[in-house]
């Protein structure tokens, strides 16, 4: 009688214990799984923060520094492409939540068409920035051998028009510090979004095939953090490039 209740328990703590096709082996459940998944990418969003915020930092010093510079630099970026691409990445925000929620309640086709509604905005995103990129370009604006400032010494009458001062010649040389910070700042921005679509390719072909509507979500979920991430970067991005340093 003790025999077979011992094997009757043995049998119990085997089943509570049965790997799930997904969990890994050195894991003893699937809630532990999550949770050390879910505690690494938030370890993960805080060296990004910590990267970006120096970014940040860097721009603040610099702008105090330079302020007539900036301010001559600002004028250059066009807002209404900004703000477009700002509107773009809120939405591709929601439709990423939508994606979630999807995967959570065993929506297929919802989750597809979220991933997909995702995807095109984050290529639409990266559209616009290419135009603003070949616009710098044209401009000499692209710090370097090449970097024109001499511009900024005698603007256009229709550059004076919009609210364009004349500068210095050495306050005039300082814009390229300007366009080097929003290089820097824009282009890393942008090659997370790039890493961000081709994590969400590779995501979209598995949910067209069925993937995710098993309760294995986690992938889902810490890149949603990561798409909300790189989208609230762009929140600041945004204002300190195209806003605040428009004005004298």
């Amino acid at each position: 009688m003790l025999d077979s209740q011992v094997i009757v328990t043995g049998v119990e703590e085997g089943a509570h214990h049965e790997h799930l096709p997904y969990q890994r082996h050195h894991f003893e459940t699937i809630a532990q799984q999550n949770d050390a998944t879910n505690f690494a990418m938030w370890l993960f969003l805080l060296t990004e923060i910590m990267f970006f915020g120096g970014l940040f930092t860097a721009y603040l010093i610099y702008r105090n520094w330079y302020y007539p510079a900036f301010v001559a630099g600002a004028h250059q970026l066009d807002i209404l492409l900004g703000s477009f691409n700002t509107l773009l990445l809120i939405t591709s925000s929601f439709t990423m939540a939508m994606g979630v929620w999807c995967s959570e309640t065993k929506r297929s086709k919802g989750l597809v068409w979220s991933l997909i509604a995702t995807l095109i905005l984050g290529l639409g995103f990266l559209g616009i920035k290419t135009i603003e990129y070949k616009e710098k370009w044209e401009k000499h604006h692209v710090p370097g051998t090449s970097f024109s400032w001499q511009g900024f010494v005698h603007p256009t009458p229709e550059e004076i028009h919009k609210g364009e001062k004349p500068l210095a010649e050495d306050m005039a040389r300082k814009t390229e510090v300007y366009f080097s910070l929003y290089f820097a700042m824009t282009g890393m921005h942008a090659l997370h979004m790039i890493i961000g679509i081709a994590l969400l390719c590779v995501m979209l072909f598995k949910a067209m095939r069925g993937g995710y509507m098993d309760g294995h979500i986690a992938f889902v979920e810490n890149f949603g953090l990561y798409w909300h991430f790189v989208d609230i970067v762009w929140i600041f991005l945004f204002p300190l490039l195209y806003l605040i340093s428009r004005h004298g």
